[in-house]
């Protein structure tokens, strides 16, 4: 398994579904893992299948496999951010939308003001910021949860991590920069994707020439806990409204604490001095990495724990299905 946050929160919600006796149907690809019962438009993951020219397509055939027999299910749950909008407002089946992307450009603005009686779900309370002067149908925020047991906390070391995605406002170049002007080794393990690809070439790939600083590249999720249980802390430079940040408490469940500029849902995640540091200049990041070994690990991993379990973030989705479900108004 790969890079796919969201795939994998939705993941250990199924999965925790399933485990509390609900019965789940999950319209995914058929390379999917589950204890649900599984429906899939397409037999592979869409990253994975370059033979799609037409990734919109599968995703209209799956809203219809959903919305079809929507009066089959006693409520449906959307992860496809605004695709499911128009068909949810055709059946009488209660249907709730996590919202994963970022909300703040203006296209998204117009689309939300046109679908303001949707049920929605934020990942953050900074994620609905660019939407304050709509009257939405929240239903709540819900945090993502992981399963922490499956993160064991590390030992630390003697290098700072970079995990994630190598992209302009993820900012890899300050996390580069930071760690040359600390002295201290880092290590990025990051896919790129073609998207990326000019950036990473023309700005990221001359920077790696530095002793200090090593591309790992993309790794598998059983890679992870090692890679960040095993760092002096983990570096979150990023430089736009990131909706959760998922690497976050990856790290945290490890012990590993968390140096991050104050955008998004930064300030939500991370409290200062126990489970990390929020700086915002490279003078103050920098200032920041040379204060990680004040923090202390097993505190961090509780916070992590008391925050960011599974099990929060299916009592959260459960309570909001009951309110659906009994036909509560939404704020």
């Amino acid at each position: 398994m790969l890079y796919g946050g969201t795939e994998r929160v939705v993941f250990h919600l199924i999965e925790e579904l399933v485990r509390r006796g609900h019965d789940v149907t999950l319209f995914a690809s058929g390379d999917s893992r589950t204890g649900a019962d599984l429906v899939s438009p397409i037999s592979r993951a869409l990253r994975l299948d370059h033979d799609i020219s037409d990734p919109l397509a599968p995703h209209v055939v799956l809203l219809s496999q959903v919305f079809e027999p929507a009066e089959e299910f006693d409520l449906i749950h959307s992860h496809v951010d605004y695709l499911a909008f128009p068909f949810s407002r055709l059946v009488h089946t209660p249907t709730v939308h996590t919202l994963h992307g970022r909300l703040d450009l203006p296209q998204v603005h117009m689309l939300m003001r046109h679908f303001d009686d949707v049920p929605l779900v934020s990942i953050s309370d900074a994620q609905r910021c660019p939407l304050e002067d709509l009257d939405l149908a929240w239903a709540g925020t819900v945090y993502h949860g992981l399963p922490i047991e499956e993160y064991p906390i590390g030992r630390g070391g003697a290098y700072l991590a970079f995990l994630g995605r190598i992209s302009p406002e993820k900012r890899p170049d300050l996390a580069i920069a930071v760690a040359k002007r600390a002295g201290i080794p880092l290590r990025i393990a990051a896919k790129v994707d073609p998207v990326d690809r000019s950036y990473f070439e023309s700005e990221i790939e001359p920077l790696l020439s530095d002793p200090l600083i090593q591309f790992v590249g993309e790794i598998s999720e059983a890679d992870k806990p090692a890679f960040l249980g095993e760092a002096l802390g983990l570096l979150f430079p990023i430089d736009w409204p990131e909706p959760f940040g998922l690497v976050m408490i990856e790290a945290m469940a490890c012990g590993t604490p968390v140096v991050a500029r104050p955008c998004g849902s930064v300030p939500e995640v991370i409290t200062p001095g126990r489970t990390g540091f929020i700086a915002d200049s490279i003078d103050e990041i920098v200032a920041a990495v040379r204060r990680l070994d004040r923090i202390d690990r097993i505190a961090c991993r509780q916070e992590a724990e008391a925050r960011f379990s599974v099990t929060q973030m299916v009592d959260a989705y459960d309570a909001i299905y009951e309110k659906l479900e009994a036909g509560a108004q939404l704020a």
